[in-house]
């Protein structure tokens, strides 16, 4: 538990604190206490550190210009792909896998979740964009070029949360610990994440049970397709809550 844990800590204090030193220095003690402890263990939270570490030397925004989305999109690449190829080719346990068809049918209550999660995001983000003014993090997309990356920004974020937070800390965390403690180091890193990335003020109320939710879900329904489904229809509900704060009259549809 204490390497791991100071693994997960070390998200915040890289992503929200600032302090590469303090958090690199953590990642460096954490890995030095898992081979005393389990070389297994060791060799999954190298792989986590990578990830972090890689994502941690790239600029974590919401810039939209073609060259920002190829600098963190390739970042985003190597943090998610590396491990995954380690894991697959080097280690050859297969402990990372990404789940689209699972030949398993999506419950009458999987199916009634999907609306359920539009409906809290039409209820929730344009009170907590709108009124903490944290919409100011994102551009103001108005040309369709502009917008058109805009959304192909939301949408790729948020399947690559899913990707690497649930399919690939997650996953490796849950070989070593029980389900909660797994879930809950993951949704630190993953709430950190998304701190860095503009979801301040109170954003981390709803998205640290959000990640909790998605590891759950994950591991009842095996299913990276699912996930990512839940996670876009709220992504989507934030695109456009992002195009109505910049442009009132846009997209006007929302109460706050």
């Amino acid at each position: 538990m204490v390497p791991a844990a100071l693994v997960s800590v070390a998200g915040p204090v890289l992503f929200v604190l600032h302090q590469p030193v303090i958090g690199y220095c953590l990642l460096v003690v954490a890995l030095a206490a898992a081979v005393v402890v389990d070389r297994a263990l060791f060799r999954d939270l190298l792989l986590i550190a990578f990830g972090l570490t890689v994502m941690s030397l790239v600029p974590i925004t919401t810039d939209i210009s073609p060259e920002h989305m190829a600098v963190m999109g390739t970042a985003m690449i190597l943090a998610v792909g590396v491990p995954y190829a380690v894991s697959r080719f080097a280690y050859r346990d297969h402990a990372i896998a990404f789940p689209v068809r699972t030949g398993i049918p999506w419950t009458r209550t999987e199916k009634w979740y999907l609306p359920v999660v539009v409906i809290i995001g039409y209820a929730l983000l344009p009170v907590y964009m709108l009124r903490t003014g944290v919409y100011t993090n994102w551009p103001a997309a108005s040309e369709p070029d502009e917008i058109v990356r805009l959304f192909i920004g939301t949408n790729g974020l948020g399947i690559w949360d899913e990707l690497f937070f649930i399919c690939t800390v997650f996953a490796l965390l849950r070989r070593h610990l029980p389900m909660a403690q797994a879930n809950v180091l993951q949704a630190v890193l993953f709430t950190s994440f998304l701190w860095e990335l503009g979801f301040h003020a109170w954003a981390p109320l709803f998205i640290f049970p959000f990640a909790l939710l998605q590891a759950f879900i994950f591991t009842r329904t095996r299913s990276l397709s699912y996930i990512v489904c839940v996670h876009l229809l709220f992504d989507f509900v934030l695109f456009l809550v992002l195009i109505h704060a910049h442009h009132r009259a846009w997209v006007d549809i929302f109460l706050y």
